[in-house]
Formats: C-alpha cells, structure tokens, sequence
C-alpha cells in the first residue's frame, strides 16, 4: 500500500491546551482494510508464502507471472511479525481529511528492501499464527478408526461386567450354599446354646426307652427345652460325655442351655412319678411299651386292654387315634384300663372342643390322623383341603403314611415308601383304594383336628415335602407343577444322602 498524501499534524508546545482538542480529527467509523502488502523479508508470513508457493510475493524481474494471482487474508501475526522483524518500518497515521481512514497503522517497508531476496527452503514453522491453528493438515488427522476404538472399550466393558457379575454370582452362591456353615465356623453365626440365666416355665420331655444322645436331643428342642435341635447332642459329643438316659417323663424348664438340660435329666426329683406320654403322630403299637415300663404294669395288660374299643364307648374296629398324645400322671396302683379311658376321654374333649358331631368323629380323626403325619403345623389346613378335593373328585388320596401303616413301616423315618408298601392290597392303602383308609392311622392333635374340620380354600391337589430338614412344603394344583416339587425333593436328597428321610429310590 502507498503512504497516504496527508501527514500526521505536529503538536505545538507553544499552543494553547484548547488548541490541541480542536486540532483532533472528527470521529468517523472505522472500516476494516485488507493488507495487501507485501510479506517483510525473513518474516514467518514469507516463509509460508514462500514454501507454499504464494503469489502474493513479488515476482522478480524476468520471471513467469501466474495468471490467476491468490488473494492473501490480512492476519494478525502479519502485522506483529512486519512491526517486530522489520527494522526500517514507519507507522503512518491518517489525517482527518484523508478520504479513506485506516482501521489500524499499517507498516511501510523500505523500497529498498522490497525486492526479493533468495531464500532457502525453511524448515518446518513451529508454532505458526493464526491461520496454522484453524487451517487443517493431513499430516496432524488422526487415522485410527474413532468407531472402532469405542466398539472395542465397548467390548472391554462387557467383559468386565461379565466377570464382575461371574464373581458376584459365585458369591452369592457360596452365601447360600455354605453360608451357615462359613458363619458357625468363623463364630459370625447365632448362637446355637441359650445364654445362662433364660430359663423360665415348665416343659415336659418324654424319654423313651433306648433312647440316646440324638433323639433326646431332638425331643429336648421340640419341648423348648434347647435352642435348635442339635446343640444338647453336640455338647455331648464336644465334652465327651457318657450318658444313659432312663425313660420317663422329665419336669424341665424352657430355655434352658445344654449344660443345665443334662443336669436335669440326670436329677432323680425332676423325673415325673407314675407319668407317661402319648406322642403326637404316635400310635398304639408305638406308645404301649414306654406306658407299661414307665407305670410297672406288664405290656400285656395293655395289649389285652385296648383289643376292645366298645369297652371305652367307641365304634370303631379299634383305638388307634382315640389315644390323645398328652402327657399323663397317674396315681400309685392304676390299671391299665384305667390307663386307656383316661386317654380316650382327653380325646372326646378335642372332639367336643372342636365341635365334631359324635357320629363323624371316626371320619375326622382319620382324615386328622393323616394330616398329622404327612405336614408342618403351619401346614395342616393346607393339606387337609388336598384330602378334601381328592375325595370331592373321587380321586386316590395316594399318601404315603397310609401305605406305610397298613404295611408296617409308619415309624421308619422314610419319606417315601417302597414299592411293595405301594402295592400291598391292605385297606389302609390309599394307593391302592380310593377314600379314606379303615381306621386312623396315628394320634391327631387338636391343631390336626381343627384343619380336619376347617380346611383352608385352595385348588391344590398335590403336595410334597421339598426340604426334609425344614419341612418346607411345595402345594400344586397340576401334575406337571408336582412332578417339578418332586424334581426339588430328590434334588435335596441328593444334596443331602445321610439324611434317613430320604428312601434309596430318590437319589
């Protein structure tokens, strides 16, 4: 660009201060200008120009011209570069009568160095203005695949979470699986035994004859004697005690630790005198023997004494379920008549109690009897409506405790029944006929009598213990649902092969 016609008016020191503000041009807008000027020798902008090939330096004399010239875009780092690198530079400022008005100073370069000088290619510009921060370069694009990477954190991340859950999963079900044991074994567990100091009330505990460490055990948990089942047996074996037990009905109190239990078996004065006890599901092959040895009396006697059900006003082909399980005390001297009325007589009371019409007091305490022996407490009203619909629709009631009583083998602890108890033609078999079976088969409760006459509303038909260490209990109303609880029983079993509850054929 050309320097401008009009030169910049020179203060006078001896003017007056009015004088200077009248002398300022007047205010105009300012319109911006493109430097079309040519680049200062040695500056970045002709370094660029130069390697790029820019037209916009001057071409020496002699040379080839290029017919289409490139415009160059004014930048910043232009006018720093020509006022910092370029000594022989004099900024020139516009009057207020110059027709057009710069927007800034623009630097005039000395003719003398505007000829062209000859200039090694320059290396590469670190840095650069303006337009090398926006302008793109091939040489700085990344050429890795954005999409590919994110699929691959992607992948990453799923594998992660996969493992993260595997982990998760395996923990939850060696909580599940060992957790009780990992507890007991660390001492995280709740504690097995009552702390010294709990015992309260009165409980009854009936010891049979031959009976050792285990079921005593069991029958000290039943009666709320201990804390779980097992706790009086292990403290047995832990401390390594040798202990015989004599039956008899033993007067304890509840909650009381394995410790104290065993000395109270072991203290003559808390042995009931002349007591014996009927157990609930027991029946009267079972529970003749701990009467006649507890009260003295010769096991014949009561077997002659119970042949005759009619002697106790009973119609009824024999007493088995009149014999209400309870624990009794009776006076020095009692026969064993006297022995069976007392029991026959607690179990018209239930009856009455419950409100069983005199003439279907046969019928309900068979349909108690099986209750008894096939469910939980929790559990009798449900099963008493199983029985219920199966007898509506005429279909086998197929229980197991009955086939297991017409054949013998009620008390052997199985679960399931062998195949000959299965086909044995006995009338007590209801695999075999359909309805109830001919008599009782066991000593109901009150809660079993109660479910008899009550039973809960429900669709099921089938039913079957899943966990014979809880009782837990599956309810179905299909053949296929069953055959899926059955599935979990078996399972169980397997899980669980010293358990006596489970027969040889479910594994």
């Amino acid at each position: 660009m050309s320097e401008r016609d009009s030169a910049t008016p020179r203060h006078d020191a001896d003017s007056r201060l009015g004088d200077l503000f009248e002398n300022l041009p007047e205010p105009t807008r300012q319109i911006p200008t493109v430097d079309n000027s040519a680049p200062a020798p040695g500056s970045r902008r002709a370094a660029r120009e130069a390697a790029a090939g820019s037209p916009s330096s001057p071409t020496p004399a002699g040379a080839p011209t290029d017919p289409s010239p490139v415009p160059v875009r004014a930048s910043a780092d232009d006018a720093v570069a020509s006022e910092t690198e370029t000594p022989s530079v004099t900024p020139v400022r516009a009057s207020a009568d110059a027709a057009d008005t710069p927007t800034r100073a623009v630097p005039q370069v000395d003719p003398a160095l505007a000829a062209p000088v000859a200039q090694p290619d320059p290396d590469p510009v670190i840095g650069g203005g303006l337009d090398d921060l926006f302008a793109p370069h091939d040489d700085h694009v990344d050429a890795r695949p954005k999409k590919k990477r994110r699929k691959g954190c992607l992948i990453a991340l799923i594998i992660v979470l996969a493992i993260l859950g595997g982990i998760a999963a395996a923990g939850v079900w060696v909580a599940n699986t060992y957790g009780d044991k990992i507890a007991d074994a660390m001492g995280w567990g709740e504690p097995k035994d009552w702390e010294p100091g709990l015992a309260t009330g009165e409980a009854l505990v009936t010891i049979k004859q031959g009976d050792t460490g285990a079921p005593v055990s069991a029958a000290l948990y039943e009666a709320g004697v201990t804390k779980t089942e097992d706790v009086f047996y292990d403290y047995l074996v832990d401390e390594n005690i040798d202990v015989t037990f004599y039956p008899g009905v033993y007067r304890l109190q509840e909650k009381m630790t394995a410790e104290a239990a065993l000395a109270a078996l072991q203290n003559d004065e808390n042995k009931m005198a002349n007591a014996v006890s009927v157990s609930e599901g027991g029946t009267v092959v079972s529970s003749l023997p701990s009467m006649a040895e507890t009260l003295g009396i010769p096991l014949a006697d009561f077997e002659a004494a119970v042949k005759d059900p009619s002697a106790y006003g009973v119609d009824a082909q024999s007493l088995e379920g009149w014999l209400f399980p309870a624990v009794y005390e009776f006076d020095p001297g009692v026969t064993a008549p006297q022995v069976i009325q007392r029991m026959v007589d607690r179990t018209r009371e239930a009856l009455d109690a419950t409100g069983v019409p005199a003439a279907d007091a046969e019928r309900v305490l068979t349909i108690a009897s099986i209750i008894q022996r096939e469910g939980l407490t929790a559990d009798f009203p449900k099963v008493s409506r199983v029985i219920q619909n199966r007898l509506d629709i005429d279909m086998k009631l197929q229980m197991d405790s009955t086939a297991q009583y017409g054949y013998g083998t009620l008390h052997e602890g199985v679960v399931s029944s062998s195949a000959e108890a299965l086909a044995d033609p006995n009338p007590w078999n209801t695999y075999v006929h359909t309805g109830l079976p001919v008599t009782p088969i066991a000593s109901p409760s009150d809660a079993a009598i109660k479910a008899a006459m009550h039973p809960d509303d429900g669709p099921w038909l089938y039913f079957v213990t899943i966990n014979l260490a809880t009782g837990e209990t599956q309810f179905s109303t299909t053949y296929d649902e069953h055959l899926a609880g059955v599935e979990k029983w078996r399972a169980w079993c397997r899980d669980n092969p010293d358990n006596n509850g489970c027969a040889a054929g479910s594994q």
